[in-house]
């Protein structure tokens, strides 16, 4: 989704912004910087869901913010290194949703989902189908990332 479902709500804006524009451009360029301002790093905590709905195969795989760096840095290398046959940054896009923001006071919840292929050029595809629940914080008038529970089971 590259169209802002929140054109008329600052805050649900900013934590858009942040988290479907600026986290595509910044992953697909595998620039942690471009990001690193739109976490809190004392107290950051990220579950993996590897998958699953049940919370018993969830695991504390970010117990800090960079042990959470290292492997998104990872994650962004193994994609620089592949080979497409359309742009990645416009099939995520087209994959991602993220049209749901529970606030409340300077607490967030943005609910993000990834439903969709990147045709590789290869012929395959590459599947994105997870969700993950960003844990937001208000700090000095801006949203920052506190937490998440990711990579869990969507459809």
């Amino acid at each position: 989704m590259n169209t802002n479902p929140f054109p008329t709500d600052p805050d649900r804006t900013q934590i858009w912004e942040m988290l479907v524009p600026r986290d595509i451009a910044a992953f697909i360029a595998a620039d942690w910087q471009m990001v690193a301002g739109d976490f809190i790093a004392e107290g950051f905590c990220g579950l993996h869901a590897h998958g699953s709905r049940d919370p018993d195969d969830w695991t504390l795989a970010f117990p800090t913010l960079a042990a959470y760096r290292d492997e998104w840095l990872r994650q962004a290398a193994e994609t620089a290194a592949t080979a497409f046959a359309e742009n990645p940054a416009a099939a995520i896009h087209r994959a991602t949703n993220l049209s749901r923001i529970d606030i409340q006071g300077d607490m967030a919840i943005a609910h993000k989902k990834f439903d969709g292929t990147i045709r590789l050029a290869s012929g395959q595809e590459d599947r994105l189908n997870w969700q993950t629940l960003y844990q937001c914080r208000r700090t000095g008038g801006r949203w920052r990332i506190v937490g998440f529970t990711g990579y869990m089971a969507h459809r």
